[in-house]
């Protein structure tokens, strides 16, 4: 399963972008205390953001809808994005606010990172009048779980339009389940618990009864738990040097909707391998600093 040979997928990928600000450090500070970096990143961020540049780097062709604004600052956000292909939808366009940043340290012995962000709080969006001909467009669509009434808009016309949708789930937010009606594949962090839930199995099984056909749930290096109609398993997670861990959930779903953009139907032998190939895309992500060394890294 993949998209068909010769022809470029288009992803539509709705969710957050943010200013990301990324430093190398030997040890998170303590309070009142400085230290200097090793290295220094400043990019384009955000889950939905992430996973569209992924999609792009795999082949395909990443449409971002999001709220990014005018500000000198989402303009840095604006050529990043432009230099990797992904074209951006700004449903926020006559914003004066700044974007959200997001500060990211990043410890040098273990690649884990301590992230403070704004997120989606300073825009409210609302789906564009042109929604059916975007829809119509792409071949799947991500979202991350940000801009929840836009999310749900854009989710509930790809499922009329018979567009395979794929969420994001970092973390439960409230209003999620009005998501989950419209969503045909959840790959979860362990960190994502509905109401309820406190197992990887649950939180399957919540997905299930929500009307999630295929799901999985990912923890780190730790194999990946996945279920669908008829069973499901687990996908190892290839083993690699780990320098920085941020964004490679966003890697991992931008390489899973690429793998999934193409005519088949979803299987379990072919989820199960989309899984794996995005693993491997992720864990490659990890083996060097900041959310773009990779994209070029051999």
């Amino acid at each position: 399963m993949g998209p068909v040979a010769g022809r470029r997928p288009e992803g539509l990928f709705v969710g957050l972008c943010t200013l990301d600000v990324v430093q190398l450090v030997d040890r998170v500070p303590g309070p009142d205390e400085k230290l200097t970096a090793r290295d220094q990143v400043v990019a384009a961020g955000g889950p939905a953001t992430g996973a569209a540049v992924a999609f792009g780097r795999l082949g395909g062709l990443p449409r971002l809808l999001t709220g990014l604004g005018a500000h000198p600052l989402a303009l840095g956000v604006r050529a990043d994005l432009d230099a990797l292909g992904v074209r951006v939808r700004d449903l926020a366009a006559e914003s004066v606010d700044p974007p959200a940043v997001s500060s990211v340290l990043v410890t040098a012995s273990t690649g884990q990172r301590a992230v403070a962000s704004t997120n989606a709080a300073g825009h409210r969006l609302r789906a564009p009048a042109d929604l059916e001909e975007l829809v119509a467009a792409c071949d799947i669509a991500e979202f991350d779980g940000h801009h929840l009434a836009l999310a749900v808009d854009v989710a509930h016309a790809a499922r009329s339009a018979a567009r395979p949708t794929v969420l994001d789930a970092g973390s439960w937010k409230d209003g999620t389940e009005r998501l989950l009606a419209s969503i045909d594949v959840a790959v979860c962090s362990a960190d994502f618990h509905p109401p309820g839930t406190a197992s990887a199995a649950e939180t399957l099984e919540f997905l299930r009864d929500h009307g999630v056909v295929w799901a999985a749930v990912t923890g780190g290096p730790a194999p990946i738990v996945w279920a669908g109609p008829g069973g499901g398993g687990l996908v190892a997670v290839p083993e690699t040097r780990v320098v920085d861990t941020l964004g490679a959930g966003d890697v991992l779903h931008g390489a899973l909707a690429y793998h999934l953009s193409g005519p088949d139907r979803i299987d379990g032998p072919a989820f199960a391998e989309a899984l794996a190939r995005a693993a491997t895309t992720a864990s490659h992500a990890c083996a060097s600093f900041g959310p773009r060394t990779w994209l070029t890294a051999n």
